[in-house]
């Protein structure tokens, strides 16, 4: 494809991005999305337009506020750049069509689950509950099986995956005896409504196994201990992008190696 629309799909989810921490600063706090405008978090200044630019603005700026010379956050371009790229990365895999746009979506909610989970270690429902709702009509009538990119995932996968994906994490949560949060419950129940049974078991393989490599590593390097609280939404999201851009080539060579 031509560069110009890889850029073009980069600048736009970076302007998406935005919007996204947004969303992360102020879901967790019961804060309206809407309004106010944006406005600095140290002097609460309202942030000029030509201020507002993603990434560039920053820069320019030199990551401080124009009025208080406040320090602001790395994660801001962080966020804006990362929903950039994977929105070309999905762009890339799955071309221009309709259920790029659902993935672009997709994208996006998990990055807003991942870093509210990582502040707060909550998984705001008014991202997953809707998303499940979304996710189930989507992958009734559009979206294509991960599997097999080829055809669509239908009611009766959607639905599994759906109670797949909710079922399996409640039940590990009464098994864990609270070990597993509610957030994970119904951000499983999102992924799998979308994408089906199978890349619910894939999801929660390759989330598992990041975990707990990561926490391996907090416990060797970072003295962590074996009750040292780690927010699993991360690793979910990891396991969930995985899946979405490779699981068929993944399904093909685990079953035809």
């Amino acid at each position: 494809m031509n560069i110009f629309f890889f850029i073009t799909v980069f600048v736009f989810g970076s302007v998406i991005g935005s919007f996204l921490n947004v969303c992360i600063y102020r879901l967790p706090r019961d804060l309206s999305v809407i309004s106010p405008s944006s406005r600095c978090p140290s002097c609460n200044t309202p942030i000029r337009a030509y201020d507002n630019v993603p990434i560039i603005s920053y820069i320019l700026l030199g990551g401080r506020c124009r009025g208080c010379k406040a320090g602001i956050s790395l994660r801001y371009p962080l966020v804006e750049a990362l929903n950039g790229l994977l929105y070309v990365l999905t762009f890339w895999r799955f071309g221009p069509e309709w259920h790029t746009v659902v993935y672009f979506f997709f994208c996006s909610a998990l990055i807003v689950i991942t870093f509210i989970d990582l502040d707060f270690q909550i998984i705001p429902d008014r991202i997953t509950l809707p998303g499940t709702l979304a996710g189930f009509i989507a992958g009734s009538f559009l979206m294509p099986d991960p599997f097999m990119r080829y055809s669509l995932l239908g009611f009766t996968s959607s639905l599994a995956g759906l109670l797949a994906g909710g079922g399996l994490f409640y039940a590990i949560a009464v098994l864990s005896k609270g070990g597993m949060g509610g957030g994970d419950i119904k951000m499983m129940a999102m992924v799998g409504s979308l994408m089906g049974w199978k890349s619910v078991l894939l999801t929660t393989f390759l989330g598992s196994f990041t975990g707990a490599a990561a926490g391996l590593f907090l416990m060797v390097f970072k003295g962590k201990g074996r009750k040292t609280k780690i927010p699993f939404g991360p690793f979910l999201t990891l396991g969930a992008l995985i899946t979405l851009f490779f699981g068929q080539e993944i399904f093909y060579w685990y079953f035809h190696r």
